[in-house]
């Protein structure tokens, strides 16, 4: 019997299952173990459920002795984000402050990986409070599970705020995991480790149970080594059902109209892998056409200020629904951190201070404004960009830049906001190396075309250079 699934896809684990090589049980097992071993140096990984993944495992393998899977993923291993909730599990968000309020019931997105018969074997480290506590904060790093390294080379950053989702996909230590993101934290971690992230349509997954910045931006997604694996996982995050099982396929990329977007800021080594991508759609028959927009504009403050207010009402709403001893309002928290040997050892947590003596909150004039100065302008920068194409494509990330604490130490293209503030689905997958690096491009959609862009970023993955994984 086989004792690794060599590939750590879902692809590769439905395989063994189907044929019997592996059962779900022993597949939990390897992936268990395989996290006890490389987890110590990565600390991708925050929290196991070792005990509520094997009896869900055993259940699998109960259900396909008896010719009854739950469906496609039935017995494949998960992990998921420590902000969303699930029962055996501490959903902290990164902060000690709710290391002793662990979730009583599980958000209805692990209620649909459940039903689907996926084991949920724990949950990933964050950039604690999904980066949204300081902006001289390091990506990847929380109070409860200290911090997150790269895969491709330790000493250098994971992104954020889905850091431990992307660096667990990355390392092998699942074949899927599910991240959260306000603006760019499930495709900037993605193309920083070299995997593939999928950020859907807002409202697409269902947002209850998540520790909340904004809904007007969070959203939920899946995040793997193929887009295949990503797609099928959010067909089950969705309630979609869609089939993915043939993808890659038709109508592939002769033909097809596509939108290049070279953001400001980008570096000779992102250029060279970013323009072999292209060439590579070129050679595929891709009808390409150079487009144009602002990386940053008044939207970018407006959009902060936007998520401030939404953040000063939405956290404290929620902290206050959640049973346990934790802090319910802005004073507690800030008490909290003050008094924690930990939260402040790295870094502040002045928006919290900024949310505590924000006025108004939703409610006022300015707020109004910055929402609305933020959703225009990146509704006219995306419809600027897409053009009369089906898709644009963009780089994601710089190569991933070495782990300090303090001040500017992020290197974003930030190519995110676009589809970030206007609700649009995008995806980053792997198209190749910078110094051994991984470079991510980024395919923009439009709202609702989550099944097309999936479909056409699977045949794109097709035509990129395929990732050598440093642990496999």
């Amino acid at each position: 019997m086989a004792t690794r699934p060599a590939e750590h896809t879902a692809a590769e684990a439905r395989r063994l299952l189907a044929g019997q090589q592996l059962t779900a049980a022993a597949l939990a097992d390897f992936y268990l173990a395989r996290i006890q071993r490389l987890n110590p140096r990565l600390a991708a990984v925050l929290a196991l459920d070792a005990d509520g993944a094997r009896a869900a495992a055993e259940a699998s393998d109960a259900r396909r002795r008896a010719g009854s899977p739950l469906g496609p993923l039935d017995g494949v291993p998960v992990l998921i984000k420590d902000n969303i909730e699930a029962v055996g599990l501490p959903g902290t968000a990164g902060s000690r402050a709710l290391l002793d309020s662990p979730p009583a019931v599980d958000a209805p997105l692990v209620e649909r990986l459940r039903g689907a018969g996926l084991v949920v074997l724990g949950s990933t480290n964050l950039s604690e409070w999904a980066n949204f506590r300081s902006t001289a904060s390091t990506s990847g790093w929380s109070a409860v599970g200290g911090q997150t390294r790269n895969p491709f080379d330790p000493d250098r950053n994971t992104s954020g705020s889905s850091s431990g989702s992307a660096a667990a996909i990355a390392a092998g230590l699942a074949p899927l995991a599910v991240g959260t993101e306000t603006d760019g934290s499930i495709v900037s971690p993605a193309g920083v480790c070299g995997v593939v992230g999928f950020k859907p349509t807002l409202g697409r997954v269902p947002g209850a149970g998540i520790v909340p910045i904004s809904s007007r931006q969070d959203i939920a997604g899946p995040m793997a080594r193929t887009v295949a694996d990503a797609a099928e996982l959010f067909a089950v995050l969705s309630g979609s059902p869609a089939d993915y099982s043939s993808l890659p396929g038709l109508p592939g990329l002769s033909g097809r109209r596509l939108a290049i977007w070279r953001p400001d800021g980008m570096t000779d080594e992102v250029t060279a892998v970013f323009d072999a991508a292209v060439d590579r759609l070129r050679q595929a028959g891709g009808e390409l056409t150079e487009t144009q927009a602002p990386t940053s504009s008044p939207f970018e403050d407006a959009e902060f200020q936007a998520l401030l207010a939404e953040f000063s009402v939405e956290l404290p709403a929620y902290l206050r629904s959640r049973p346990g001893p934790h802090p319910r309002d802005w004073p507690g928290l800030v008490a909290f951190n003050r008094a924690d040997g930990v939260e402040l050892s790295r870094f502040s947590d002045e928006i919290f201070g900024l949310c505590a003596e924000l006025a108004g909150g939703v409610e006022s004039q300015e707020y109004r404004q910055f929402r609305q100065t933020a959703d225009r302008a990146c509704e006219q920068a995306l419809a600027d960009v897409l053009g009369d194409a089906e898709f644009a494509l963009a780089p994601t990330n710089s190569p991933a830049w070495p782990i300090s604490y303090g001040a500017g130490q992020e290197h974003g293209l930030l190519t995110s906001s676009l589809c970030a503030v206007t609700g649009a689905p995008s995806i980053s997958l792997p198209a190749g190396t910078a110094s051994g690096l991984p470079i991510g491009i980024s395919v923009l959609g439009r709202r609702g075309e989550d099944e097309r862009l999936l479909a056409f970023a699977a045949d794109l993955q097709t035509a990129l250079p395929r990732l050598t994984y440093p642990l496999d």
